[in-house]
């Protein structure tokens, strides 16, 4: 008998068995289109599974397994009172590491926008040359939020011989003491002490937006603002008014609140380096990935649980 595993979207995963049976995969637009014998169901982050979506799912499926660490693309209240599992990835750490870093550099020394100079043709013209960068070495790191990500990145900035902060809702003594960081337990203080602040926070209605205007204007003027977490904890349009004013030296970009449309005054600034929501996209780690969303889908089929299960209760 074949067990039944639907998806919200192609993707090219391997053939698998459970419990000595096969796994079919099959790709839903919706939860109308889910067969009735479909036992579980594997979703990515831009995908949403809302309350509507869940509460058209079968009876019998009983697990919503996500491809991507982030889950605000699952209402989990709604997974909690079905009775539905939802388990993610959390394999992405030091790649997503590798990015925020390298929007840490590029956006300091205008890497994007000295490509485009130069591609344009305007250094061999003798064109001016774009405002100068922002030094990156020896300067202070504030990390908002301190999961593995953001101490991924802190252990990066060491070697750069940055100072690293951190905010966070508890702290994480131990993790501090490995990395040699500093808990601030004020926000707006991190902020005002941080030449680079780094975003690292899940989205939740409590952090929606949480860098807004007046969190902006708490920063130091000149200061760099990264964001590889959520769009949605960034106000963007305070942020293009931050850079438009000269309150921020420039900021870099991985994810946006509209994705996967950006927002066009971002899209106009060349002191903002944009990327398309890449944290994760190196081939060994989308492959980890993989192999995490297929554990966890044939644990949960075999033995009723799964390996990284998501709180939703």
């Amino acid at each position: 008998m074949t067990k039944i595993v639907t998806l919200s979207r192609p993707l090219p995963l391997p053939q698998i068995e459970a419990g000595g049976e096969a796994v079919e995969f099959v790709p839903v637009s919706s939860a109308a289109d889910i067969p009735a014998e479909a036992l579980a169901h594997i979703s990515t982050a831009i995908d949403p599974v809302d309350g509507a979506f869940i509460a058209g799912m079968p009876e019998g499926q009983r697990l919503i397994a996500n491809f991507g660490v982030g889950v605000d693309n699952i209402d989990l209240a709604a997974a909690a009172a079905r009775g539905i599992v939802v388990s993610n990835t959390p394999v992405v750490a030091e790649d997503t590491a590798d990015l925020a870093f390298a929007l840490i550099l590029g956006a300091a020394r205008r890497v994007g926008e000295n490509e485009r100079y130069l591609r344009a043709g305007k250094w061999s013209a003798g064109e001016a040359p774009p405002a100068l960068g922002i030094r990156v070495h020896g300067q202070a790191l504030g990390l908002v939020g301190f999961g593995p990500i953001a101490q991924a990145v802190g252990r990066r900035a060491k070697g750069f011989g940055m100072e690293v902060l951190y905010w966070n809702r508890t702290r994480r003594e131990d993790a501090e003491t490995a990395l040699g960081a500093t808990f601030v337990p004020d926000l707006a203080a991190l902020l005002g002490q941080s030449d680079f602040v780094s975003v690292h926070t899940a989205l939740v209605p409590a952090t929606r937006n949480l860098i807004n205007a007046e969190r902006i204007r708490q920063m130091r003027k000149g200061a760099v603002l990264v964001n590889t977490a959520r769009g949605g904890i960034v106000d963007e349009e305070a942020l293009c008014d931050a850079l438009e004013a000269g309150h921020l030296g420039a900021a870099g970009l991985d994810v946006f609140a509209g994705e996967p449309q950006v927002l066009p005054a971002l899209m106009e600034r060349q002191d903002v380096l944009l990327t398309p929501h890449i944290g994760s996209a190196t081939a060994a780690c989308r492959m980890d990935m993989a192999q995490c969303v297929l554990g966890n889908v044939v644990s949960f089929l075999e033995s009723g649980s799964v390996l990284t299960p998501v709180k939703t209760g």
